[in-house]
């Protein structure tokens, strides 16, 4: 009989959204090859709900899987899965008050994706941060403990483990072969009338540790330069401010919204001359192992993080200044070098193949 494997702590499948999404996805689809996979998934009508999806059985909760239900949606999908699986992933701590009951339930095995450092992303809020610093770091502390195995997407964050709670954690990025080019057509430059010129290119949340701002700052100097900022603007203080004081006032600049069709997203970025990936609180992200699979030439925000990902390869910007500096030195032939460096690491190590493995040797190693 096989095992019962939980996958708990996205919206579910099909993936619609972000990277635990994705990863969900490609672990229904090759887990179930070999276990019996149950995938959660955050409140969906009931004419759009399906019973199975990639051989994985899908069960719908009454609760959203972000905001304040969060917490709700995942400690009761951790409860649900203590009676009827034999093994949970559990991707983020959002549902960090169902782990001690698993003492009741037999001791079911429970690998834990720390996902980040979230009490990190804390840092420069002014209110209340002191407060939620101390329970984020409370929040992990419970869930690393009463987990079997810890996971982590990137060797920062598999040291920090190391050095904060003395254990050895399983080191599995994100794959990122799933993403394909795409040709331009005259349909989407009518659409998006850029993709008839040259350009750059970075898709992000907009958010101030993504450091968008400094990107628009560079280019504001380098006039002959397009760049283009793909951002869901309206979200947040920082994207409107942004979209405010730059759209349409620099020629060279293009700050479009937010894209969910996936096909006219990757023609976007596929397009690019070079790609950028800013974020900076974050360990090994699906936007950069996608971007490197796509064999873009990638140019990164200087972190810890970013440098491990692309193994010291790339190039990196502290501010607009230095970022400014590298684009000017660029040659065609770094860039050429650089798209073949990233490509290379990309198929090397952000494949699902290679990350499914992971954490299928990883689940039978706790069985």
């Amino acid at each position: 009989m096989k095992k019962k494997v939980a996958l708990i702590g996205t919206n579910g499948i099909p993936a619609k959204y972000g990277g635990f999404e994705t990863l969900t996805q490609y672990l229904a689809k090759y887990l179930n090859e070999e276990f019996e996979v149950s995938v959660y998934c955050a409140k969906t009508p009931k004419e759009d709900r399906l019973e199975s999806y990639l051989n994985s059985k899908l069960i719908y909760l009454p609760f959203k899987a972000n905001g304040w239900q969060s917490m709700i949606y995942d400690a009761v999908s951790i409860i649900h899965a203590f009676f009827y699986s034999d093994v949970l992933v559990i991707l983020g701590f959002s549902g960090i008050f169902a782990f001690p009951f698993n003492y009741f339930f037999k001791k079911k095995k429970i690998i834990f994706n720390i996902g980040g450092i979230e009490w990190q992303k804390v840092r420069g809020k002014k209110t209340f941060a002191p407060i939620e610093i101390i329970v984020k770091k409370w929040f992990e502390k419970v869930c690393v403990s009463y987990s079997d195995v810890v996971v982590t997407d990137n060797q920062v964050l598999w040291d920090y483990v190391k050095e904060t709670y003395h254990i050895d954690s399983v080191l599995a990025e994100y794959g990122g072969d799933h993403a394909v080019r795409k040709s331009i057509t005259e349909t989407l430059v009518e659409k998006y009338p850029f993709l008839s010129k040259k350009y750059d290119v970075s898709i992000s949340r907009a958010q101030e540790d993504m450091n968008i701002h400094m990107l628009i700052e560079a280019y504001k100097e380098i006039p002959d330069r397009n760049l283009v900022i793909v951002s869901n603007w309206e979200t947040s203080e920082y994207g409107l401010k942004l979209k405010i004081e730059n759209d349409e006032k620099y020629p060279n600049i293009y700050l479009q919204d937010a894209v969910y069709n996936l096909d006219e997203l990757n023609t976007i970025r596929c397009n690019g001359e070079i790609y950028f990936h800013t974020h900076s609180l974050c360990g090994t992200a699906p936007s950069l192992t996608e971007a490197m699979s796509l064999g873009l030439p990638v140019i990164c925000y200087d972190i810890d993080t970013n440098r491990s990902s692309t193994e010291e390869k790339s190039y990196y910007f502290k501010n607009s200044n230095s970022l400014i500096s590298i684009l000017n030195k660029l040659e065609e032939s770094d860039l050429k070098l650089l798209s073949e460096k990233m490509l290379e690491i990309a198929s090397r190590r952000y494949t699902w193949k290679r990350i499914t493995r992971l954490y299928k040797n990883t689940i039978n190693n706790t069985i």
